[in-house]
């Protein structure tokens, strides 16, 4: 049966913005450039502690460093499952760094959806997103004991599901 020449018209639009989208990087990539290389030390101060990157390395954790914001809601979506990681697994590190702009909005945030159990840190100074060169949160890195990117997910995650988890535990 011929196609109509509306469905075809379709189809070719489709494929056309396919190709555009990969040719201008519409999706962030599931195969960032870190990845298998060394994590960038950063070292985030904000007032009330500081942490840093490699701080972890030297005590031979895993990391799973996720970046978010308190206005982007998947990011509160994947929190109780990332507290609920750190809690299954005490042998890794969660670290949740913020890059809010507003200190009393973050600290807000933190309070108000009894975000506990895992190290969160603001970064006011953005400058550990931008080493990561993450705009969009939620996305989170897992690096290794001596500080290698393994991998790079984006969007949020239920990070209790089997297969995670036993990634994890064999790095």
């Amino acid at each position: 049966m011929p196609r109509s020449p509306d469905l075809r018209r379709a189809l070719l639009f489709c494929c056309l913005l396919t190709v555009a989208c990969s040719l201008l990087s519409c999706d962030r990539g599931n195969h960032p450039a870190q990845v298998g290389e060394q994590a960038p030390n950063i070292v985030i101060h904000d007032g009330a502690q500081t942490v840093s990157l490699r701080q972890y390395q030297n005590q031979g954790k895993v990391v799973v460093l996720n970046f978010w914001a308190s206005w982007c809601p998947p990011c509160l979506e994947e929190f109780p499952s990332l507290i609920d990681l750190q809690r299954r697994m005490p042998s890794i590190e969660v670290l949740a760094v913020s890059f809010d702009t507003d200190a009393d909005a973050y600290r807000q945030y933190v309070t108000d959806n009894h975000i506990a159990g895992i190290t969160t840190v603001l970064d006011l100074s953005q400058q550990s997103n931008h080493a990561f060169d993450t705009t969009r949160p939620p996305e989170t890195y897992i690096i290794d004991p001596r500080g290698i990117i393994r991998r790079k997910f984006i969007g949020a995650q239920d990070w209790t599901t089997p297969e995670i988890l036993n990634y994890l535990r064999n790095l």
